[in-house]
């Protein structure tokens, strides 16, 4: 469920904010025993947690092939976990919650509150601007967040979503200028999104198909996307960066 782009995977990984992230994960985790990983994707974080841990139980909407003999692969949702209450030891979640309908944020965090006895790595992106990289779809005409992405959090929203765990350890990684305004938005909008994540795997919020690729686009529009983009370089130079991702470790209180 995370926002993996449509290119091969090798080169993704090999890019030195994405060895950043993992390496950040795997520090914050406590290691041994059993961890529980949603969204385990194409096995590579799995892969990385069975040199850790005793057990994994990677967990994806659909089975995921992984061949490892700590590695035990399971279909799942993250809104109805199939594990008792308090039942595993450490639980990693990243690269997930900005991809759950909003209406179902809060059953899933309770869900992953649910099953920790002891640990929760949540990891998303940090106050990420969803208007930045927005895609058309080809089939409704409807506009999607940049790849797949419902969900903008900080701090302050994890924590309220997960109120009945203490936070203890919290680390930023890598670094983004990527914002926009009301206004470029909006002319971005007007020239059909052409710079969006079209090559995001993620399929239309709205009506569930393939977001495609924008078609050419007669001269007008491709003038209001260059505007857009124009203001939008204007205002990186006077904004500051601010962190691509956070992680924060939560812990449950001793009863």
């Amino acid at each position: 469920m995370d926002g993996l782009p449509n290119f091969p995977l090798l080169a993704y990984r090999e890019r030195p904010e994405e060895k950043a992230r993992l390496a950040s994960l795997l520090r914050l985790l406590p290691k041994g025993g059993t961890i529980l990983e949603i969204g385990a994707r194409d096995g590579h974080m799995s892969r990385a947690l069975a040199a850790h841990f005793d057990r994994v139980i990677a967990v994806d909407l659909h089975e995921v092939a992984i061949s490892h003999p700590r590695i035990e692969a399971v279909a799942g949702d993250v809104r109805a976990l199939d594990f008792p209450d308090r039942s595993l030891a450490a639980v990693l979640c990243a690269e997930v919650l900005e991809h759950v309908p909003p209406a179902d944020l809060e059953t899933a965090s309770r869900e992953l509150a649910r099953v920790t006895a002891n640990v929760l790595l949540v990891g998303v992106p940090y106050r990420q601007d969803l208007r930045v990289g927005r895609t058309t779809c080809q089939a409704c005409g409807g506009s999607n967040p940049p790849w797949g992405h419902v969900n903008r959090f900080d701090e302050n929203r994890l924590d309220r979503l997960f109120a009945t765990l203490t936070r203890v350890e919290t680390d930023w990684v890598g670094l983004s200028d990527e914002r926009t305004n009301p206004l470029s938005a909006l002319l971005m909008e007007w020239a059909g999104n052409p710079w969006g994540t079209y090559e995001q795997e993620e399929p239309c919020v709205h009506c569930g198909s393939c977001v495609g690729r924008p078609p050419s686009r007669p001269f007008s529009r491709r003038m209001l996307s260059a505007l857009a983009e124009r203001m939008n370089r204007v205002q990186r130079r006077f904004s500051p960066s601010r962190p691509a991702w956070i992680h924060c470790l939560y812990r449950r209180p001793v009863s």
